[in-house]
């Protein structure tokens, strides 16, 4: 990764270099076809610092003309590939953390909401319209700029944006076990901050009230006032929100060294370099971990940040 976010730990694994290369998706095209794929979304870290991203996006276009394609961005590349991209993949999804100076200081990188701003502009002069749109994280570096975030985000051009809470109890994202103090303190919000925050929330509920109507925040409020009480709950003041998601059955995770996992959270299934992707997926283990998991119930999906929740259009 090219950041270095004050909540994510995947840059810490630089040195290591693992990526996927070509011969390593062209063994798997058969259970891509086999699994129906429909959508492939290409991560990180910074998918574009990938050394063969657009042969990986050739191959994958060869399987099905009509598969789309999302690009994960921090966004400091995008000018630099505005034309592959645009040839590419059929969307976009970048990093935004806040107004210009908080952005920079949460992603800890000089100049990186500028060139945020220009990489945008240069994916719609290649392509007037191209969708881009932002994820955010929330945390406590950046919760009271909520408002300046939105705005933010009409400024640069971005089409849609959606909002999250900081991961910090999972071991995903190149942590090789869960955070402790103080590391947690500082980017969970404490319980006087998480009702600041609700405030903030219900602020911005009336004041973005168009942006929720038209899509723009792709979170309805009722979503977005979960955020608030997602910290709440990690200081023992609320109950966790309930969890709606369906991505162990509709989707799976391919990491940069093989590893297949259910979702970013989850244990691992098996690895690409030993078996099909299709294999694992079906495998008496998988299967097995699909029939026993309760995402209601199992301390994993609990408190998890970043669930999907999909129509099944693969196999079962």
């Amino acid at each position: 990764c090219n950041c270095r976010c004050v909540m994510c730990d995947i840059w810490q694994a630089n040195a290591v270099k693992h990526e996927l290369s070509r011969e390593d998706l062209e063994h798997q095209m058969p259970a891509l076809r086999n699994l129906h794929v429909q959508r492939v979304v290409l991560s990180g870290g910074e998918a574009l610092m990938h050394q063969n991203l657009w042969l990986l996006c050739q191959l994958l276009r060869e399987l099905n003309p009509d598969l789309q394609i999302t690009l994960l961005s921090t966004g400091l590349l995008l000018k630099v590939f505005a034309r592959d991209i645009v040839r590419w993949c059929d969307e976009v999804i970048v990093s935004i953390d806040g107004s210009r100076d908080i952005h920079n200081a949460v992603r800890r990188v000089p100049r990186a909401f500028e060139r945020l701003a220009e990489g945008v502009q240069a994916l719609r002069e290649e392509r007037a319209g191209y969708p881009v749109s932002a994820r955010c994280v929330l945390q406590r570096t950046n919760f009271r700029d909520l408002p300046n975030i939105i705005e933010a985000a009409h400024a640069i051009g971005l089409s849609r944006i959606s909002f999250m809470s900081a991961d910090v109890s999972s071991t995903a994202f190149n942590r090789p076990d869960p955070w402790q103090e103080p590391r947690v303190s500082e980017v969970a919000l404490d319980p006087g901050e998480a009702e600041e925050f609700a405030g903030i929330v219900e602020d911005v509920i009336g004041r973005f009230r168009t942006d929720f109507d038209s899509r723009f925040i792709s979170e309805s409020p009722d979503k977005l006032r979960r955020l608030p009480r997602y910290y709440a709950a990690l200081s023992g003041s609320a109950e966790l929100p309930e969890i709606v998601c369906n991505a162990p059955w509709v989707s799976s995770v391919v990491e940069a060294d093989g590893t297949v996992r259910p979702c970013f959270f989850h244990r691992s299934l098996g690895n690409i370099h030993d078996q099909p992707l299709d294999q694992i997926l079906n495998s008496p283990d998988a299967v097995a971990f699909r029939r026993d998991l309760d995402v209601k119930t199992n301390p994993v999906c609990k408190v998890c940040v970043c669930t999907l929740s999909l129509g099944r259009r693969s196999p079962a």
